[in-house]
């Protein structure tokens, strides 16, 4: 998964706490952070494209777009818990699938995704 970020810091940490990752390389451009079954790399925007966008606290959430990732989480209960504090949420509603639960969750600059735990 490659994604693009504003605060490179801010949003890596953030995927890096909430998941569980391990960054396995940082540079001023980008980090690449490693799980058991994944990698994110978390891009940089160059500064001029950087310059023009705006991220509101909390932020605006960007829901309509093609693609919505997910990532299994130990517990929904525990990322709830320990989204905030890194900048981000997880929204409270939880759909039901076979073998698992999800959420919403939206990162520190407005990306919508879901966390799901296993339920099997």
């Amino acid at each position: 998964m490659f994604l693009y970020a504003k605060d490179l810091a801010g949003l890596a940490r953030f995927y890096e706490a909430l998941l569980g990752l391990t960054r396995a390389h940082a540079s001023p451009e980008l980090v690449v952070l490693n799980g058991a079954s994944m990698q994110m790399i978390v891009h940089a925007i160059p500064p001029a494209i950087a310059a023009s966008i705006e991220i509101t606290r909390p932020p605006l959430r960007r829901e309509d777009t093609a693609l919505k990732f997910f990532f299994t989480v130990p517990s929904l209960a525990e990322a709830r818990m320990r989204a905030p504090a890194l900048g981000g949420e997880v929204l409270a509603q939880v759909w039901e699938g076979p073998g698992f639960r999800v959420c919403n969750a939206v990162d520190p600059e407005g990306n919508v995704f879901q966390v799901r735990e296993r339920t099997d």
